[in-house]
C-alpha cells in the first residue's frame, strides 16, 4: 500500500550517515557531560524522533515510521496529534482501522477522499480509541449510516469541527443524538445532508451547541423558520450561516439572525427565493459594538453575503446593506457581495465606488467551514 515505504537497509545507511555527522564533533554535550550512544534507530529519544518526522516526512512517513518497532509506534502514538489520509487513494478503510489503535493521541483526522471509501467499521475504531479527536473530516463519505454518529457520540465528545456533508444516509435523529453528547461543537457541516439536517435537529443544536459558530446547511431543503429561529436563538455566537438552496425559508430567518447573531461575519442565501427586501433591511439595520461603544464596520458586521437568485430583492434594499457594512464589495476581484442572477441589483455598489482608498484594506477571512 505505501510505496514510498524505505527498506531497512536504507534507514540504517541513515542512520550511519547520522552517526558519522556525529562523531564529528566533540563528543561532548554543552553542559560537558558525554553525549548519549546511540546505537541503533530504536535509541533516538522520543523528542528527537517526533522532531525528525516534523522536518523530513509527511503523513505517510509517519504511518511508515509507527511500523519500524514498537518504541517507534509508541513514541508516535503519544505524540502524533494530527494526522491526515487524503492522499491514500485505496483501501482507506483498512487503514484507518489498523492505525485507530496506534494513534490514541489524535487531535485532528482528515480522512478527505476523491472517491467514497469509509464504512461504519472505520469511524467506530476511531471512536473506540481516539477519545480525545477535536476535528473530523468525513466530507463524501456516502456509505456512512447512523452507527458512525452514534459511535462519535459516545467516543468523542469533545469534538469541535465536524465535517459530514454528503454524507445522505444520517439521519436527524442521529444527528441530534450526536448533539446531545458533543456539546463543544463550534463548526458543523451539514451541507448535503438532507435528511439529517431537519427543523427537529436544529433545535437540538441550538439547545445543546451554543458556542457553534459556522454552520453549512447547503441544499438542505426541509428546513424552515421554525429551524433556523431557533439557532438564531440559541447559538448567538454564530458567525458563518449558509442557507444556499434552503428554498423554504422566508424574511424571518434572516431577520432573527440579524437580530439574535452579533458576530454574523458571513450569510449564504443563494437561490433562497422567498426573501424580500425586509431581510435585507433588518441586516443592514444590526449593528455590533465593541466594549468601548464604538462600531467598527471593517471588524464587525458582514464581510460576506450571498443573495444569487433571490430574484425578489431590490436596488435600495441591497444597496442599505452595502452601505452599513464596508466589508461587503461588488468591485472585480473582490465579489464579497455576490449577487449573480439578479439582473435589478446591477445598479448597486460597494464603497469602493465613492471611497478608492477602500479597496486595498484586506478582507478577514470566510470563517465557513
Amino acid at each position: 500500500m505505501f510505496s514510498g515505504r524505505p527498506g531497512n537497509g536504507e534507514l540504517d545507511a541513515w542512520f550511519r550517515s547520522l552517526m558519522v555527522s556525529s562523531s564529528n564533533q566533540s563528543g561532548q554535550a554543552e553542559s560537558g557531560s558525554p553525549l548519549p550512544t546511540l546505537s541503533g534507530w530504536k535509541d533516538l529519544p522520543v523528542e528527537l524522533l517526533l522532531r525528525i518526522i516534523s522536518i523530513v516526512g509527511d503523513d505517510r512517513m509517519v504511518i511508515v515510521a509507527s511500523g519500524v518497532c514498537t518504541g517507534w509506534r509508541d513514541a508516535l502514538g503519544w505524540g502524533v496529534t494530527n494526522l491526515s489520509l487524503s492522499w491514500c487513494k485505496q483501501n482507506m478503510n483498512s487503514l484507518m482501522i489498523s492505525l485507530a489503535h496506534k494513534f490514541t493521541k489524535l487531535q485532528v483526522l482528515t480522512p478527505r477522499q476523491n472517491k467514497p471509501q469509509l464504512e461504519d467499521s472505520a469511524v467506530e475504531a476511531v471512536a473506540n480509541y481516539c477519545h480525545d479527536l477535536r476535528e473530523l473530516d468525513l466530507s463524501r463519505s456516502f456509505g456512512l449510516s447512523d452507527r458512525s454518529l452514534y459511535a462519535l457520540a459516545h467516543g468523542c465528545p469533545r469534538l469541535t469541527r465536524l465535517n459530514i456533508s454528503g454524507c445522505s444516509n444520517f439521519s436527524d435523529t442521529a444527528l441530534t443524538y450526536l448533539t446531545c453528547r458533543c456539546k463543544n461543537l463550534k463548526c458543523l457541516n451539514l451541507c448535503g445532508c438532507v435528511k439529517a439536517a431537519s427543523d427537529r435537529a436544529l433545535q437540538a443544536i441550538a439547545q445543546n451547541c451554543g458556542q457553534l459558530q459556522s454552520l453549512n446547511l447547503g441544499w438542505c431543503d426541509n428546513i424552515t423558520d421554525k429551524g433556523v429561529t431557533s439557532l438564531a436563538s440559541g447559538c448567538p455566537d454564530l458567525r458563518a450561516v449558509d442557507l444556499c438552496g434552503c428554498v423554504l425559508i422566508t424574511d424571518e430567518s434572516v431577520v432573527a439572525l440579524a437580530n439574535g447573531c452579533p458576530h454574523l461575519r458571513s450569510l449564504g442565501l443563494y437561490f433562497c427565493q422567498n426573501i424580500t427586501d425586509r431581510a435585507m433591511y433588518s441586516l443592514a439595520n444590526s449593528r455590533v459594538k465593541t466594549k468601548h461603544g464604538r462600531w467598527d464596520a471593517f471588524k464587525d458586521g458582514l464581510a460576506n453575503l450571498n443573495i444569487s437568485q433571490c430574484t425578489a430583492l431590490t436596488p435600495p434594499a441591497v444597496q442599505a446593506v452595502c452601505d452599513s457594512f464596508p466589508a461587503l464589495h461588488t468591485c472585480p476581484d473582490r465579489h464579497s457581495l455576490i449577487i449573480s442572477g439578479c439582473l435589478s441589483l446591477t445598479s448597486v455598489h460597494c464603497a469602493c465606488a465613492l471611497h478608492p482608498h477602500r479597496a486595498g484594506r484586506a478582507l478577514l477571512p470566510n470563517h465557513a467551514y
